[in-house]
């Protein structure tokens, strides 16, 4: 029997689920590091905070009054909200006054961005296909911008000719995380899934490529790169 475009949609959506769990995961060593150490030390709490909000654009974007049928948004999403509250919680707990302050602005100023999001969309507009439109922009804006923060590594590799700070196993797993939305995004067709997506595609199979190029030439010694989640 042939399966149908939903059938094969839910299965692609509940494995790039169980993929991006995995990325979600990538930093906890970095957090068992913090509380062994009770110190974040050069830590950076950016990356969270921004996946925070990338989180909260999409899960409201999966809901039902929003974009129907998206419920693998709104759970993956679910789920790397509480991850990255998780991660934030642990770094304030044992920040300096300083940048448990910084959290709080970031994180203020967010909450804020997404309130007023909400009931700007809620209020203002009375469809669905609205709804998805305007949330659905802002996604692929902040979408983008989180797909492309590994040029910054990738500039470093191509700098260096190493590939010591650019994990294959990361830049791997990315790809097929990406692959897999990207094909949700296909069926049906959803350009606000796709076009951040593909863009993910395009940005970690340059990094694959990188890795091919650069391999050889890395220095052979025990890499203690930091693995931290980028998307």
């Amino acid at each position: 029997m042939t399966m149908n475009q939903d059938t094969i949609r839910n299965i692609v959506g509940i494995f790039g689920n169980i993929i991006s769990c995995g990325l979600f995961l990538s930093p906890l060593p970095t957090f068992i590091q913090i509380i062994k150490t009770k110190a974040v030390e050069q830590f950076s709490p950016i990356p969270y905070l921004a996946t925070l909000l990338q989180c909260m654009l999409w899960l409201f974007y999966g809901l039902p009054f929003v974009h129907p049928n998206s419920l693998l948004i709104v759970t993956i999403n679910g789920i790397g909200l509480v991850f990255e509250t998780t991660y934030l919680s642990i770094f304030f707990a044992y920040a300096t006054r300083e940048g448990r302050l910084k959290v709080l602005k970031i994180l203020a100023i967010e909450i804020l961005f997404m309130l007023v999001v909400v009931l700007l969309v809620l209020l203002l507009t009375h469809t669905t296909t609205k709804r998805s439109f305007i949330v659905g922009i802002l996604c692929i804006i902040f979408g983008t911008c989180m797909y492309a923060s590994p040029l910054v590594v990738m500039k470093l590799v191509i700098q260096t000719k190493s590939v010591e700070y650019m994990p294959f196993t990361l830049s791997f797993v990315s790809f097929i995380n990406a692959v897999c939305w990207t094909t949700y995004g296909l069926l049906p067709f959803d350009i606000n899934v796709l076009v951040p997506n593909g863009l993910g595609v395009i940005l970690a199979f340059a990094q694959l490529v990188l890795y091919a190029c650069y391999y050889k030439s890395t220095p052979k010694k025990e890499d203690n790169a930091e693995i931290e989640l980028s998307v």
